[in-house]
């Protein structure tokens, strides 16, 4: 069950994670090079918003790494400790 939770606590942050990736960016105009010339725009970006962003990536890779780890590791305990086996996976004969 811990690991699920991780797994799901993962996917809210990459959720954040998008969320305050989208929201640091800001367009801004940039005033023309040369005499004559239009002024362009050009993409900002807010330092804090993005390590809030790479800090929450960086937790959800963690945490997936993690809750998948565990997942695996339970499922092959408990194929270990014979509560589960291939044999008992196929459907039973049927009689002829």
């Amino acid at each position: 069950m811990r690991h699920v939770i991780q797994v799901l606590v993962a996917v809210l942050a990459l959720a954040g994670a998008v969320a305050a990736g989208l929201q640091s960016r800001t367009v801004v105009a940039v005033a023309p090079v040369a005499e004559g010339q239009p002024s362009t725009t050009s993409l900002a970006y807010d330092p804090p918003l993005m390590m809030l962003t790479w800090l929450l990536v960086t937790v959800a890779g963690v945490l997936v790494v993690l809750g998948v780890a565990g997942l695996v590791r339970a499922r092959r305990a408990r194929d270990a400790a014979g509560l589960r086996t291939p044999e008992s996976d196929l459907p039973a004969p049927e009689p002829s």
